[in-house]
Parts: structure tokens; C-alpha cells; sequence
């Protein structure tokens, strides 16, 4: 296998994570026998330090080129200032935008080893194995925003389109496992989340009748389903 990945080691822990990964990708080479052509460059305040952008368009433009990004971590302390224009979370969601990453796929798969440090129950850890799929290009991160002295404001907007390509991606992770989606939300609150609802509903029916889907609240953690019923089955 031949590869260009491109390192974004950014803030903080992010260069000491990135170097381990750069070791273990050499590992993998060398013993795989493939290429991989590793090319660092900037993001967040690491960027904003060197060049006063937070994603330079050199970074994005090797991201578009590359066949595999990987990215440390952003932030810090030293560029935690409130009145601050340029901040280095603005280099992680021009990356989401840029490239058109609208979902985050988290495994979770808790270890025996860890139970321990878990506020739940070990009993309640076995057998555990999921993927919370996150939207990332819209919402509240990416809405119109107002800053003044007084007052600020940050909207949440939402198109169908926006929703069903990651409610999509989603049912289509489910299917390859057990068939079985949850939407958490806040439908008794948020007209955002009753559009959501919506939108998975009509789509689930539609595209993935097999699969069994439910809806449930979202509560302050422990998080918990205070309410959920079958969309389809």
C-alpha cells in the first residue's frame, strides 16, 4: 500500500500523540511492507504562533490532497482569551467545513481493566458495544452569531439535507451490526430536535425498514432514556 497522510499535531498533548502515532505508522511500514508519506503541518495555535491564521490554507490544501488526515488536538491556556477574533477551535471547525466532515464516529467498547473508574456499575459495562455517531458541520458550532457587550447570541438551524446524510450514515453502521438506531434529542424542548425526529423517522421508513429505530430524551449525565419508542421494525 502506498499513502500520503497528512500530521496535524496542533496544541498541547497533540505533538506528543502525533509522535507516537508517526512511530506506530512507520511500525506498521515496515512490517507491512507499505509506503506511507507522512507530511507535517500547522493547525490551531500552533498556526496562529508561526503564521496568525488558525488554518492556513497550505494545511488545507494538503488535507484535500492527502489519502488520510491525522489530527492531535487544538487549544490551550496560552490562546484562552475571551476577547480574542483568531482562536485556534477555529482551525478544527474550518477542517470540519473545509472538507465536508459532518460525522463523528466514536466507538465505545469499555475495557474490564477500566470498569473500575466508570460511575457506572461494572454490571451495566459488560457487554457494552456501540458507535455514537456525532453531526459536526452545523447546529449551534457553525449557526449566525452575535457578540456585543451585553449581549451575545448563537443560533441552532438545521436543514433536512443536513440531517439525513448523517441519520444515513448512521442506519447504515447499524444494519452492518445489530439493526438497532437511537436518536437522543430534545423534542420537548428544541424545534431543532423535533425536526430531527421528524426527518429520522421519514428516512429510517424509507430507506432502512429492517432496521429498528427509537427516539429518547436526552438528560443531564448519568445520561439515561427517559423516553423511547419503535420508529420501525
Amino acid at each position: 500500500m502506498q499513502a500520503d497522510i497528512v500530521l496535524l499535531p496542533g496544541d498541547g498533548i497533540g505533538p506528543e500523540i502525533m509522535a507516537q502515532a508517526e512511530a506506530a505508522l512507520n511500525d506498521i511500514a515496515a512490517v507491512g511492507g507499505h509506503q506511507f508519506k507522512l507530511v507535517r503541518r500547522l493547525i490551531g495555535g500552533a498556526a496562529i504562533d508561526a503564521l496568525g491564521l488558525p488554518l492556513p490554507s497550505e494545511t488545507i490544501g494538503a488535507c484535500h490532497q492527502a489519502d488520510a488526515v491525522l489530527l492531535g488536538a487544538v487549544g490551550g491556556p496560552r490562546w484562552d482569551r475571551v476577547d480574542s477574533k483568531i482562536r485556534p477551535e477555529q482551525g478544527l471547525l474550518g477542517l470540519r467545513s473545509n472538507m465536508g466532515l459532518f460525522a463523528n464516529l466514536r466507538p465505545v467498547t469499555p475495557h474490564p481493566a477500566l470498569f473500575g473508574a466508570s460511575p457506572l456499575k461494572p454490571e451495566k459495562l459488560e457487554g457494552v458495544d456501540l458507535i455514537v455517531v456525532r453531526e459536526l458541520t452545523g447546529g449551534l458550532y457553525f449557526g449566525r452569531k452575535l457578540e456585543l457587550p451585553e449581549q451575545a447570541e448563537d443560533v441552532c438551524s438545521y436543514s433536512r439535507p443536513e440531517i439525513e446524510r448523517v441519520v444515513r450514515r448512521a442506519a447504515e453502521l447499524a444494519r452492518a451490526r445489530r439493526g438497532k438506531l437511537t436518536l437522543v434529542d430534545k423534542a420537548n424542548v428544541l424545534a431543532t430536535s423535533r425536526l430531527w425526529r421528524r426527518v429520522t423517522e421519514d428516512l429510517v421508513r424509507r430507506e432502512f425498514p429492517t432496521s429498528t429505530s427509537r427516539s429518547c430524551w436526552s438528560t443531564p449525565w448519568p445520561c439515561t432514556c427517559s423516553r423511547a419508542r419503535p420508529i420501525s421494525t
